[in-house]
């Protein structure tokens, strides 16, 4: 069953992990000093705030698939838009190894499709971009305005 994700860039961070507990009723799923995730059931969401970004606000949106057919069934109707799509694959970021599809809204908005492989320790992966792999793997590599990987 696929899972809306919401992640946004905030300020202070801590401050934000006491009003969003509070307000889902629960402690982050995932937490690290600049990076927390809530994996909720009821709405089903991923809902993960950073303070990573130059940016405050929306950073992205996207949806999580449970496997890899039900990305590739995302997949399908995001190539059904006819709007330029960018694949990564095993891309790092958000301490979670992912395979992902990237395109871009009407409103210039970023929206993610994956399917997360396994965790990691890190926000995203130093040694993949020393070697001159897409930095940004936490939005499309085209819009790196208010890249959360930065």
């Amino acid at each position: 069953m696929k899972r809306l994700h919401i992640h946004l860039s905030v300020e202070n961070l801590e401050q934000n992990i006491n009003f969003y507990s509070t307000l889902f009723g629960s402690e982050p799923t995932v937490q690290h000093n600049d990076y927390a995730k809530w994996m909720l059931d009821d709405p089903r969401v991923n809902f993960a705030i950073s303070n990573r970004s130059a940016k405050t606000g929306l950073d992205h949106l996207g949806i999580q698939a449970d496997d890899e057919e039900e990305l590739q069934q995302i997949k399908q109707q995001l190539d059904a838009t006819q709007a330029p799509i960018e694949s990564q694959q095993g891309a790092a970021c958000c301490y979670v190894r992912s395979d992902k599809y990237w395109i871009t809204d009407p409103q210039d908005i970023a929206w993610e499709a994956f399917h997360s492989l396994d965790t990691i320790p890190t926000f995203n992966d130093p040694k993949s971009i020393s070697d001159g792999e897409n930095p940004f793997a936490c939005r499309p590599a085209e819009n790196k305005k208010s890249s959360c990987c930065g």
